[in-house]
Formats: structure tokens, sequence, C-alpha cells
């Protein structure tokens, strides 16, 4: 069952964490990655903050194991930054990752601040020796031990050994060990390390439920990406509902990216027995959505959460940063996580190919006007006079495919119509779109493609139209291409070797003017963009594909008069096209 809701929206994307320390030792658990800034700069040039060290546990591998809670040395499982010495090997905090931190005993408390980028539940456990970790717990009121690892019954049939650190210098007592009826009321603190041995139980339980994406960073469309899977998997025993709302950042830290809004998110729906067609449900900042879990190992303990980027609805320049952050909590109130989700405002430009499907010609009847006995009505010249004339579009009998082949550039005025365009790698290895196969690298031609239009006009230079604008969402394009009376190679007037449409004298020795024997063709073509469909594909495919009306209305051009005019007539066609974007070359390079 899936129900709405509404809820406060945090920071994320950018989060700040707050680690509490005492004077002395402290083990923490750091949820977010602020490798961008050295401890040089962010801890040792603050005067105000009083951490002396910082010691990084590096968990052993598998064939090795810590078996006491060791303290930190300078040896490969520690990785130490001190305060007193700039060179020190550890400078970077990154996220999901233990730290034993000193601060000067005469400060008794300490709130550290941490500003990072969130990272998500990753760590895997040893099942031999001591473990140590902290755990994605609520940040208000966080359970107990006792109440925590009840909800894992690898742990509850076999009882882990818990340390943890309670300040002061290092010794027998500090760390402590915790006796089991302390469990209930011991806290699992989030941003605190325990040390924690699990026995020859093998453990990963990091909380009730499990969040798993396709990167275990986070969820990060780039420019292209259209949607991606979330798997929701309910780890404890009884039933449980997961929330996730969109949360916003923090503000960026100094010289990181802007942020300019967060990304506008779909939640894939149930498929449309009758369409074909996913619907979707949109994911605002303060909207809550909740998935019901079933125990773990039933049907139904695991949610599959198809997640996509509406690029339709992106008013963002290219290069434009969204970002925010995924908020998953249980209906436990026990655990917290937070998936990073981002993506980048992509350009349109590259190049485009796709289909015009013809499925409308302009009908050209004319009705005369007949008198009372039904006879033709003549004018004084004994030209019948012309009751209507019906140019409206109807339907043809079978839709007339059509190659289309744009480019659309970074800079310019006007995208650019092709005939046919080839891309691989050019003379320096560099990949290339261009007009002529004399770019192309002669070594890699088995790797490049050609691509060809052939209802529009070949030329040995392989002419180009420009159209009247840039492809993106909801333009109109429009350009002209024009095939001359005399043009033997495209004009379909013209039979070169038939002496009636040859245009050509009886004699051969002269060429025949336009409207004779062939006529010269006008194409004004019009691509008008229209907004995607309201489906989920149609959404988050928008920025790698565009279509809409098909537009043409063909001039045949015929002898010219003496006021300087042409006999000439008109055809209008109409259909749909769609364009799919094959590279995102940026320019089009011009054969020589």
């Amino acid at each position: 069952m899936v129900c709405l809701a509404t809820a406060p929206a945090v920071q994320a994307q950018w989060l700040n964490q707050t680690v509490h320390l005492k004077a002395g030792w402290n083990a923490v658990f750091l949820h977010v990655d602020a490798s961008h800034r050295t401890l040089n700069g962010s801890v040792g040039n603050d005067s105000t903050n009083p951490i002396l060290e910082i010691w990084k546990w590096n968990p052993p591998p598998i064939a090795q194991f810590t078996t006491n809670p060791a303290e930190p040395t300078s040896t490969v499982d520690w990785t130490p930054w001190v305060r007193t010495n700039a060179a020190s090997p550890l400078q970077h905090l990154t996220g999901d990752t233990a730290y034993l931190v000193r601060i000067d005993s005469n400060v008794p408390a300490y709130a550290w601040d941490i500003k990072g980028q969130p990272v998500p539940p990753r760590h895997d456990w040893s099942v031999s020796g001591l473990n140590l970790i902290g755990f994605p717990t609520v940040i208000n009121a966080p359970p107990t031990f006792a109440s925590f690892l009840s909800n894992s019954p690898e742990l509850q049939s076999a009882p882990p050994e818990i340390y943890r650190y309670v300040g002061g210098n290092l010794g027998p007592s500090n760390p402590a060990l915790l006796a089991s009826p302390l469990f209930p009321t011991e806290a699992v603190e989030r941003g605190k390390a325990y040390w924690i041995r699990s026995g020859t139980t093998f453990s990963q339980y990091f909380g009730p439920f499990e969040v798993l994406t396709s990167d275990r960073a986070g969820i990060h469309f780039g420019e292209s990406q259209g949607s991606t899977t979330v798997r929701l998997r309910n780890l404890s025993a009884t039933s449980l509902t997961v929330r996730l709302a969109l949360v916003a950042s923090a503000a960026p830290p100094p010289n990181q990216p802007a942020i300019a809004a967060e990304p506008p998110l779909l939640i894939r729906e149930s498929l449309d027995p009758l369409t074909y067609t996913y619907g979707h449900t949109r994911l605002p900042i303060g909207l809550v959505r909740t998935w019901d879990l079933a125990p773990r190992g039933q049907t139904g303990a695991e949610a599959e959460i198809v997640l996509g980027l509406d690029r339709s609805a992106i008013t963002q320049p290219p290069g434009t940063l969204l970002a925010g952050l995924l908020r998953f909590t249980d209906s436990l109130g026990h655990t917290l996580i937070h998936v990073p989700v981002s993506a980048t405002v992509a350009t349109s430009s590259g190049l485009w190919v796709g289909d015009a499907t013809v499925t409308q010609v302009a009908h050209a009847l004319t009705t005369y006007q007949r008198d009372a006995i039904d006879r033709p009505v003549t004018s004084t010249n004994g030209n019948y006079l012309v009751a209507s004339i019906d140019n409206s579009l109807g339907s043809v009998s079978q839709p007339f495919p059509l190659r289309l082949i744009v480019h659309n550039p970074t800079n310019g005025s006007g995208a650019t119509l092709l005939q046919r365009v080839y891309y691989g790698l050019d003379l320096a290895t560099n990949p290339v779109a261009s007009s002529g196969e004399s770019v192309l690298h002669p070594a890699f031609l088995k790797q490049a493609r050609r691509i060809s239009a052939s209802h529009l006009p070949w030329t040995t230079s392989n002419s180009v139209w420009t159209l009247s604008g840039k492809l993106g969402q909801q333009t109109n394009l429009t350009t002209t291409v024009t095939v001359a009376h005399d043009d033997q190679a495209s004009n379909p007037f013209l039979h070169t070797y038939h002496p009636d449409h040859d245009n050509r004298s009886a004699t051969f020795d002269s060429i025949l003017p336009q409207g004779q024997e062939s006529y010269r063709i006008e194409r004004t073509i019009t691509l008008s963009v229209q907004p995607p469909a309201n489906d989920f594909a149609s959404l988050v495919n928008a920025g790698t594909t565009v279509g809409g009306i098909y537009s043409e209305l063909i001039t045949l051009k015929g002898l010219t008069r003496p006021a300087g005019t042409n006999d000439t007539r008109q055809f209008q066609v109409r259909g749909t096209f769609q364009l799919q974007r094959v590279h995102d070359l940026p320019v089009l390079t011009l054969a020589p």
C-alpha cells in the first residue's frame, strides 16, 4: 500500500553533521564525506577548534582481525592527523568511516560541525574480530541497543560484544565494554563509533531496512540518464513502513558548485494496459511517499522504486547543477538514511536522427457551379465557374516515412538539416560529425557511420539547410529546401535518358526553360516541437528525445509569365516526427 503525507523539509545533499566530543578520546563515525577540504585547513587553521589528533581506522583484510579494542598506533590499521604535524598523512575525512578523535583535556565538551556530502551505509562487517562502526540512527530520541538490535535475528541469537569510548585517556576502562544488562539503557547515538564483535555470526546490520542503489555513492543522473532503480529491503522480522522524502540541500561550501534547485523527480507507477505506458507521481519538496514491507523473508519484504528525472520540467540553463537528498526513515523511528541525488542540466547540442511520418495530404478538390438543370455554369470567356475548393487535410492510406538528420550547435543561430552526415574519428582520433567522409580517419572507417536521407536532394558538396532556430523543447523550426528545375541528380520530373523528360531541346543542344519539361521544387519544412506526452518514459527521456508535428508545403514553379510571375501549384503534407540524440558533438565540421 502507498500513501501520501506532508513532511517538513530538512537540509541535504550538503549536510552538516554535528559530533559531540568529550575531553580526551572519542570514537566518531561520519555519515558525510568532507574530503573537499584538508584537515590542515578545516581543523588545523581553526584556533577555536580544540581537536589535537584524528586517527582513521582502516579495517584490516579478512585474513587479519582485531581481537581487542585497539589503541591508535602508526600501523596499517591507522592513518593519523596530528595538529602539530602539517605533513600528517591523513588530510581528508571520508564518509561511512570510523575515527578516533582526541581533544584537549581542558575542554570538557565540544560540538564539532562537519559539512559534507552524505554517504549511505555500505560498510562490511568482519565475521571474526572487532569492527569499529557506527549506525545511521535518527538524531533525536535514538533507540537503545536492546531495541535497535532486536530487529536483527542473527544478533539476537548471538548477542555481540560492544565497547564504547567514554572520554578521557585510553586505558582498561576506555573503551568500556557494555554489559548486556546495559543494552536497554544505552542509546545508539548517530555519529558515534563502537567496537563490536559479532562472533562467528555474519552480519551487515545497520538498521531495520536497507536501501540499495546501482551506485553506492548515491543517485546521479548526470546530463543524460533519465531513470534509475532503488530497492527497499526489510531486514526485520516484523512488518515495516519505510518513508521517502526529497529534502533540500545545505548551502555548498566555498569553491564548490552552486546548487540551483532540487531535481524534478518522478516515481513510476503501474502500467496502463490500454496504452502500455507507465503512470507517475511527482516527488516535490515536502511530499512523503511510504511503502509497507512484509517481514523479512516473506513475499512483499522488498519494494522496487523506479525514480525518474523529468527533464521536460527543467528550465535552468545547460550546465546548471540540480541536487537534493532522498531521506529514508522507518516506522520504528530507528533509522535515518540520506541518499544524495543530483542532475546536470544538459545541452541539446549534438547530432539528432529520427523520422517524420507523413499521415495526411491536403486535398485539391474543385467543385464547379451548376445551374438549375445541373449543367456547368461558364463565364463570358467560356471558363467554368468555381463554386468551392477543398484544401482540407485527409488521411493517407499508408503512412510514409522520411528520414530526418539534424545537427544542433552549441553556438550559432540555428540548427542544420542534412541530407547525409558522417560521424566517427577525425585525423586526430577525436570524435567528429562531418558533412563529408574526407574528415574521417582512414584507419577507423570501419567504426565510422554514414546516415542518409534519400528524400532530400543529393549534391556533391552535401549542401546543408539552416533551420530558423535551435532544436529544443516547444520550438518551431522552418527551412526551405529547393530543387532546381534542371537538377538531374535530384529533380523527380527529370529522366536523363528520356527525350521528353530530359529538359533538353529536341536536338539536345540547349537547356529548356523552367516549366517546359520540369519544375522548380520548393519544400518549406516545419518542425513544430511539442511537449512530451504525460507518461513516465516520455518525461524522463525528454532530454534525448524530441518530437512533434511535421508539416511541409511543396510548391512547384513552372513557366515564367510576362509579368514576372510563375505558374505554381502547391501541395501540403502533414504528420509527426521524432528525433533521438545519437551523439553530443557540439560542432558540425563541414568537409572541404
